[in-house]
């Protein structure tokens, strides 16, 4: 009976101790601490002095800086216009600040192979911030990349990550390994926008540049 409860009360304790380790910020690094050359996109789509990538990292970080509280809403215009939003969101405003409008560029492929998504009713208002199809249509339209996490230097800011059922943007901040934290949004209880969440998920399936 001792044994049974020093298991409990050991595995209760690891829990909480995992869960302060999550909660308190840890040094972040750099990719000049691990000699990465950051990446700069060749494409400047809307034409604004600043190169996609950088584009996309920095959109992302505008919009998480309105703390968005989880929520899963339809809106008429597509685009989240309030103070609720979910994953998909962190990336459709990120990439709008380079200047794609992926409500546009989604639907647009969508209709042109409807089959592939395997959509019955076509509705542009939130096709695009699906994850299932933003996975399709980055597949079909970015550059593939890695998703071997320990390629360290593959991962950049701006990148797209995508999980089984989550999506994020790739961050400049990295953990002591070199792994990049991931810009995203989950649940309603999540403390940080910008995390340390990548080595901890064994769900990655695909990883994205915007070309």
């Amino acid at each position: 009976m001792k044994i049974k409860i020093f298991i409990v009360v050991s595995f209760i304790l690891l829990l909480i101790f995992y869960g302060i380790y999550r909660i308190v910020p840890h040094k972040v690094y750099s990719n000049d601490a691990f000699n990465i050359v950051s990446y700069k996109s060749l494409v400047d789509y809307d034409l604004d002095g600043i190169d996609d990538e950088t584009d996309i990292l920095n959109g992302a970080r505008e919009y998480i800086k309105t703390k968005p509280k989880y929520k899963s809403k339809y809106y008429q215009g597509g685009y989240s216009s309030d103070e609720y939003g979910v994953c998909t969101d962190v990336v459709v405003n990120a990439l709008k600040s380079a200047g794609y409008d992926l409500r546009e560029l989604v639907d647009e492929d969508i209709r042109l192979d409807k089959d592939v998504y395997q959509i019955k009713n076509i509705d542009k208002n939130i096709d695009f911030r699906r994850v299932k199809n933003l996975a399709i249509y980055f597949k079909r339209h970015a550059i593939s990349l890695t998703i071997d996490i320990s390629k360290i230097d593959k991962w950049q800011g701006g990148d797209i990550v995508i999980f089984k059922k989550h999506i994020g943007i790739v961050s400049d901040k990295r953990n002591k390994k070199g792994i990049p934290y991931i810009i995203h949004h989950q649940s309603p209880y999540q403390l940080y926008y910008e995390e340390d969440i990548l080595e901890h998920r064994n769900d990655i399936v695909g990883h994205y540049r915007i070309s």
